[in-house]
């Protein structure tokens, strides 16, 4: 058998099974390799109680690795054009798995800041870049595009199978924090370096995968990708719709401390607004988008929908009364963030971004659009420290604000996109590659 790992394959010389199997491991560990780090989106409280930490210092954890992921995401394009995907795989598995056992200890702050940047470097300039770039080495003619799909709903599911299990641990271990949230951990990682192994056992050594397709970053491509309104526009509408997207978490907190909501509610509408509606929204504002015929103007819909929901749990009481009523919004808002996130960087093909600098726009709008994450934890946290549930409607503007401005700029691009016709079209495979992910 692992003389077979030495031998160069292409898609065709897999059999069906296999290529299902590689689909599998990189769907799923593209959903689980994560969770680690965004723990806080769901476990808000338990976590915070478990490291004995402040709400400001869980937003620090979280900026110090969106602040490492941030520099490595342009690299890990260079990255996954130069190294096998097999080894970028296990590797990186295998040193995230490493990480969330240290984790797993619910140690000192300083250590956890070495645990979140050391993630940082294994989940994103390690393995971030070869998703895409496996899923297309694994597909024949034309299945490119219905693996990318198939891609989607296991991540949705895994996120999902794998929430409901963390939140079941969470709550039969409820009465202490500590140790709940260590079993959950210890789990997230025995799960991690599984998918290492399955990763060096069962992805092949592919023909042909050193040395890029076309689409990867480039750095001749930076200048040219710089000097296009469509690329700023997309990257700017990705900043302000990640910023609510993820801003939408803080309802996690919110149902429990501003309302009153059982833990059991909170962690089971937190799991499903994180997991179980990703199985769903992306294909249906997908859809729409492609019926449409513009990615904008679905965008700018979802992201007015959003900013009235988020206005209105403003105005809501806070009291125990309204947690169920609060707890439908806070799906619906997850349904129309998470949709509308799913198609953000659809844009750049809206704007017809030429193929050689398309993987080199879709790095930038990674950097831009990924920003939100580097301050917005540490801003929410401290404001929830200095204000308690009086911080929430603060937080509330501020998110109902930046979904406005998405909208905004949302508009303006399908202004430029008609004013300036796009030379040629982007074939299928690079369209659907260009889709990023946090």
């Amino acid at each position: 058998m692992f003389a077979s790992l030495k031998e160069e394959k292409r898609a065709a010389d897999l059999s069906r099974a296999r290529r299902i199997f590689l689909l599998v491991i990189i769907s799923m560990g593209s959903s689980i390799i994560y969770t680690p780090a965004y723990l806080k989106f769901v476990f808000y409280n338990e976590l915070m109680a478990a490291l004995h930490i402040t709400n400001e210092q869980v937003g620090t954890l979280l900026s110090a690795y969106a602040i490492t992921a941030t520099i490595c995401y342009l690299p890990s394009g260079i990255v996954a054009d130069k190294v096998r995907a097999r080894t970028l795989s296990w590797v990186g598995f295998a040193l995230t798995a490493l990480l969330t056992f240290v984790y797993a200890t619910l140690p000192s702050y300083n250590t956890l800041m070495f645990v979140f940047v050391g993630m940082g470097l294994t989940t994103i300039l390690i393995w971030w870049g070869i998703r895409f770039k496996v899923i297309r080495l694994i597909s024949g003619e034309g299945e490119y595009s219905r693996n990318i799909g198939l891609s989607y709903g296991l991540y949705g599911a895994a996120g999902l199978v794998v929430g409901l299990v963390n939140t079941f641990i969470v709550t039969k271990l409820a009465a202490s924090p500590e140790v709940g949230m260590r079993v959950l951990i210890i789990f997230l990682g025995i799960l991690i370096a599984v998918l290492a192994v399955l990763s060096f056992l069962f992805i092949p050594r592919f023909a042909d995968e050193i040395g890029g397709d076309g689409t990867g970053f480039s750095f001749k491509g930076v200048g040219k990708a710089l000097t296009m309104p469509v690329v700023w526009l997309s990257s700017a509408c990705m900043f302000f719709v990640y910023f609510y997207y993820t801003g939408v978490t803080y309802t996690t907190p919110y149902l429990k401390g501003a309302l009153g909501a059982s833990a059991t509610l909170v962690l089971l509408i937190g799991t499903i607004r994180t997991y179980g509606i990703t199985l769903f929204s992306g294909p249906v504002f997908g859809a729409i988008a492609s019926k449409v015929g513009s990615p904008s103007r679905v965008i700018t819909v979802g992201s007015v929908l959003a900013a009235v929901v988020l206005l209105g749990f403003v105005f809501l009481p806070q009291k125990p009364a309204i947690a169920v009523l609060a707890a439908v919004l806070v799906i619906f808002l997850g349904f129309v963030a998470n949709g509308v996130f799913g198609i953000v960087s659809g844009q750049l093909t809206e704007g017809k971004v030429p193929l050689e600098v398309f993987g080199t726009a879709s790095g930038l709008l990674s950097v831009v659009g990924f920003l939100p994450d580097t301050f917005s934890s540490t801003w929410f946290g401290k404001l929830m420290d200095q204000k308690g549930n009086a911080a929430y409607n603060d937080i509330f503007i501020i998110l109902a604000i930046s979904a406005l401005i998405a909208g905004a700029i949302a508009m303006v691009l399908l202004w430029y996109v008609k004013k300036h016709k796009a030379d040629e079209p982007l074939d299928e495979a690079v369209a659907d590659a260009g889709i990023v992910e946090a």
